[in-house]
């Protein structure tokens, strides 16, 4: 009893540790170009990302580094023919996205994974695998070699009456610590 009591010990020790030395979790809203930038009085300019704007954001391994442009935003997208279309109740919503590989290594991933659509309540809703007519969507299986870029739409389903306020998306099936956030209307 000793023992396991000591092993469960040691276990939660460790664990505690290792969560010390993992980095914060952090959500990125100031395009690329607005970082640069600086205005009146030598102050950066910090508005909130929105369509068209390009966030960088890094991967959970040194060495993976995107720069993510959300290209388009359609509140409402429809089905790619009368088979394509949403469960009753919800809506199609979609996301263009361009990433083009800025880091050292190859990005291998499946960007939809981590993608996804917040309302105004606070609701966080998942890509959603549906074809629509603005175009063709996000590959499911993509690998970039430096400076390689790839295009593509990411489809979410959301209750018809839910307000989309923001889109996120993160590296590594949305497991990376970095979140972009971009504002929609």
């Amino acid at each position: 009893m000793r023992t396991r009591i000591t092993a469960t010990a040691l276990a939660a020790a460790i664990c505690l540790a290792l969560t010390g030395c993992l980095p914060d979790e952090e959500v990125s809203t100031t395009p690329k170009a607005s970082a640069e930038s600086t205005g009146d009085a030598g102050k950066k300019d910090t508005k909130d990302a929105a369509v068209g704007d390009t966030l960088s954001l890094k991967g959970t391994e040194d060495g993976e580094q995107l720069d993510v442009t959300l290209k388009k935003w359609l509140p409402t997208a429809p089905g790619s023919n009368e088979f394509n279309v949403p469960t009753d109740g919800k809506r199609w919503a979609a996301a263009q996205f361009e990433l083009v590989n800025t880091g050292s290594k190859v990005y291998a991933d499946a960007p939809s994974n981590g993608a996804k659509a917040v309302d105004s309540e606070g609701q966080r809703f998942d890509s959603w695998f549906g074809e629509i007519a603005a175009g063709p969507g996000m590959s499911s299986d993509v690998s970039m070699p430096k400076g390689d870029k790839t295009l593509g739409w990411i489809v979410f389903e959301v209750p018809k009456n839910s307000k989309i306020v923001s889109v996120q998306f993160a590296m590594n099936s949305g497991f990376a610590n970095q979140t972009g956030q971009w504002t929609v209307k």
